[in-house]
């Protein structure tokens, strides 16, 4: 009995073997090809983000193949103008095959949750580094976000040799590599990225319950109208970076 189209569709949604493949093509009914074109198309996606990713894990190879672990860093929060700068470290199973970790800010919210799950039960070890707004204010954003990536760094359970780290270098006694574009360069970056971002904006969502009408839920801190207007007519919060220029001008 023949098979009909929408169970080959069904088939299809898997890899199948390349002989199978070649049969499906020599099928005449026009669904059958219209769905071999898709499948093809979706396994040549496949393959250029598999390369991609082997692309973007040179960085880490280099210190697997001496045997040794290597950590990458990286941090977000240097823009809003409340809540903290928060980092990340994670250290990567060399096993680890979620090619479509990127950088963050390439992710949708949906893609970004269901990554980070299963970021956590793949990696070897990841922490958290937390730089709150009175020590923003105190060190300025910059040395902020570099004791946030030392934090991380320091909480981790697994002991590196190298830290990766998104366009920073921090003052440890530790062998560091440095990449402009880190997130989108470093699976290790890319991966910390995602948790970061992820930690920080669970943060603000319940900071939001304790400081209600800014939005924070939804800006994350960030100087939106919304956040402005909020400034405006309930004041300045404790999470707020008074040295921010839209905070301190409305500081009373």
């Amino acid at each position: 009995m023949q098979e009909t189209i929408q169970q080959i569709k069904t088939r299809l949604q898997q890899p199948i073997a390349s002989v199978e493949l070649e049969r499906l093509k020599q099928d005449p009914r026009q669904g059958v090809q219209l769905a071999v074109q898709q499948y093809e198309r979706r396994q040549q996606k496949r393959a250029h983000q598999q390369a991609a990713f082997q692309q973007r894990l040179q960085f880490e190879q280099r210190y697997w193949q001496a045997g040794d672990l290597v950590a990458g860093i990286d941090e977000v929060g240097r823009g809003p103008l409340a809540g903290p700068v928060v980092a990340a470290a994670v250290v990567l199973n060399q096993h680890f095959g979620l090619w479509e970790v990127h950088d963050s800010k390439q992710l949708s919210l949906k893609k970004r949750h269901a990554l980070v799950p299963q970021i956590k039960a793949q990696v070897l070890d990841y922490a958290f580094g937390v730089v709150e707004a009175d020590e923003i204010d105190a060190l300025n954003i910059y040395q902020a976000a570099r004791k946030a990536m030392t934090l991380a760094y320091q909480n981790l359970t697994q002991q590196p040799a190298a830290l990766l780290i998104d366009a920073m270098e921090l003052d440890v006694e530790m062998p560091q590599t440095s990449l402009i574009k880190g997130d989108d360069r470093s699976i290790s970056i890319g991966a910390a990225s995602i948790l970061a971002k992820d930690y920080r904006d669970r943060l603000m969502a319940t900071y939001a319950e304790e400081y209600p009408g800014y939005g924070f839920e939804k800006n994350a801190g960030y100087g939106t109208q919304e956040h402005l207007a909020a400034l405006d007519q309930l004041g300045v919060t404790p999470l707020h970076r008074n040295t921010f220029a839209p905070v301190k001008k409305r500081l009373r």
